[in-house]
């Protein structure tokens, strides 16, 4: 549900969470960027650090510079900007192998959702999603749009690491991991792109609100592509769109 106004809870004695809403929607998320974008472009001093989430912002701030009568007062004047509409500036075309032997867990989970694991990864793949956030581990990008009929509760208990790359469901929704980490999600697919990467500038290629689409792509071709982005190369087409 989207709140008629937006809820402002601290979070310690230097930063406040503003929420929007209680539940995982691309309205809602809408807000949390579009207040994340003007209270960047406001360059309010002291304002040290924005964390979008799917429902939240959480501000960080000096208090030495800015207090918090004063944030509250410019985040009430910037509640016009934050209910525009949103429109995501790109979208990217990640290629993503579904293969049994690169998503461990796709037979499992076809199991589980009575269904082929051919049919699951053509659910996935026609997907069109949207990155609402990254969380948990560096660059693990977390995205909205997952079919309704790939909708899976999580592992009671969390397994082994994943795999670099790994596209996961899970809770209704699927996200890309980073690097290896233990989860209670479902293995279903892999990219060969590096979405995280600290030798770039910035680390991470996509952006909260872009639009992502998942191009299939055989075992042997993700094993040349893999060896391609490992030299560098990004394999993710971005095509703008504002």
């Amino acid at each position: 549900m989207l709140y008629e106004r937006p809820r402002y809870l601290d979070a310690g004695d230097a930063a406040l969470v503003v929420e929007f809403g209680d539940s995982v929607h691309p309205a809602i998320n809408a807000r949390v960027l579009m207040l994340d974008a003007a209270l960047r472009d406001a360059a309010l001093a002291g304002v040290e650090e924005t964390v979008p989430t799917y429902r939240s912002l959480m501000i960080h701030y000096d208090l030495l510079s800015l207090s918090r009568a004063k944030l509250l007062a410019r985040l009430e004047e910037l509640a016009p900007q934050a209910a525009q509409v949103f429109a995501p500036r790109a979208r990217w075309r990640l290629p993503c192998c579904y293969d049994p032997s690169l998503a461990e867990d796709i037979v499992e989970a076809a199991e589980l959702l009575n269904m082929t694991p051919e049919r699951l990864a053509a659910l996935h793949a026609g997907g069109d999603y949207r990155a609402y956030m990254y969380g948990f581990a560096p660059g693990w990008c977390y995205l909205g749009g997952l079919p309704a009929q790939l909708a899976l509760a999580r592992r009671a208990s969390p397994r082994g690491p994943t795999p670099r790359g790994a596209a996961l469901i899970g809770g209704g929704l699927t996200l890309v991991a980073t690097n290896p980490m233990p989860t209670g999600w479902y293995v279903i697919g892999r990219t060969p792109e590096i979405l995280f990467a600290l030798d770039r500038d910035p680390p991470t290629l996509i952006e909260p609100g872009d639009a992502i689409i998942f191009e299939p792509v055989s075992a042997d071709v993700f094993q040349s592509l893999e060896a391609r982005a490992s030299s560098g190369e990004v394999l993710a087409r971005r095509e703008a769109l504002s």
